[in-house]
């Protein structure tokens, strides 16, 4: 098996804020693995607050390039490299290649339904509640939107953004900003505008704080829950996990991670880092299992890659020929 790795950069269309960090591109590696004339595709973004640029991931591949080149399965990959993007971008590729070699889409071999089409959330970056509401009027398509808040002023960005969209189901994302005080203070606000998920309220390893709140929102745990082993300690104080293939290392543990929500009661969303098309298209797989989507990603560049996942009427739709199709690619 031979191993390519290459660094891209994907500009947005406009700077996206959360708390604590602003965008203004998605830095990816793509993974390329060829056996003969088989040939799979992994892309990964990586997790910004681990600091996992993509110089680091790829030399955490190049340094267990030889086990790769082998002929690793998804397995032995798990226990080689550790949850984050170096893992995600290879077990992609892998679950690609797989597919061609065995003439079996992802989906079967992940024993999943046959893909159909997504609601999935768009996000409306943090910054001033008339900018948020304009940018979600903007959204003319979406009847899903989620709202990044920080401790500016959350109660009047997420009332502007419903007085502005009354007719879509709104989410909010802390992004670990808030406090058990400033989201108890805030509850009854986004209760007044019909929020239906609070996403990482308290930043991570402060979860405990939440023990006895009674939200009549569900709580989401996202920065908390990197990869499987972290789903049963935080079980009681959520509703529900976000997996991101870039936190957990890739398709193989997101499944594994779904299973186990499943199992302890909690429901299970699929979310994404910044990226591309190629990175939709493996937790869209997941996103088949899952209750709520977030993969909007893509829809935030000046251009995406081609060919690219299809965003209409609220809904994502990745084609197999992006991504985990049982479709031999030719090699030059």
């Amino acid at each position: 098996m031979e191993l390519a790795l290459q660094t891209e950069s994907w500009p947005f269309r406009n700077p996206f804020r959360i708390t604590n960090y602003v965008f203004t591109e998605a830095r990816v590696i793509r993974v390329t693995l060829r056996d003969r004339d088989f040939v799979g595709h992994g892309e990964a973004n990586g997790v910004y607050y681990h600091d996992e640029t993509p110089e680091r991931m790829l030399e955490q591949i190049e340094a267990v390039r030889e086990n790769i080149e082998s002929g690793i399965d998804r397995e032995t990959l798990r226990r080689l490299l550790p949850p984050g993007g170096a893992r995600n971008a290879v077990d992609s590729a892998l679950w690609d290649l797989d597919a061609k070699r065995s003439g079996n889409p992802v989906w079967r071999t992940a024993n999943v339904r046959q893909p159909v089409p997504l609601r999935t959330t768009i996000t409306v970056g943090a910054d001033t509640p008339e900018r948020m509401a304009e940018a979600a009027r903007g959204y003319i398509g979406a009847r899903a939107i989620k709202l990044k808040l920080t401790g500016d002023d959350p109660a009047a960005c997420v009332a502007a953004v419903r007085a502005a969209r009354p007719d879509v189901w709104i989410g909010v994302d802390a992004n670990q900003g808030f406090t058990r005080r400033s989201l108890e203070t805030l509850l009854p606000a986004l209760v007044e505008s019909r929020v239906g998920l609070v996403e990482q309220p308290l930043p991570l390893g402060e979860d405990g704080a939440l023990a006895g709140l009674h939200s009549p929102i569900p709580l989401a745990a996202d920065e908390s829950v990197q990869s499987l082993k972290d789903i049963q300690p935080l079980a009681e104080y959520y509703d529900l996990i976000n997996i991101k293939l870039d936190k957990c290392g890739g398709l193989t543990e997101g499944l594994l991670m779904a299973y186990e929500a499943r199992r302890l009661g909690l429901r299970v969303m699929v979310g994404c880092m910044n990226g591309t098309s190629l990175a939709m298209a493996p937790a869209f797989v997941l996103g088949q299992l899952c209750d709520f989507v977030d993969l909007d990603a893509p829809t935030f560049l000046a251009r995406d890659r081609q060919p690219s996942a299809v965003y209409a009427e609220g809904n994502i739709w990745c084609p197999e020929v992006i991504w985990g199709a049982a479709v031999r690619e030719a090699v030059a």
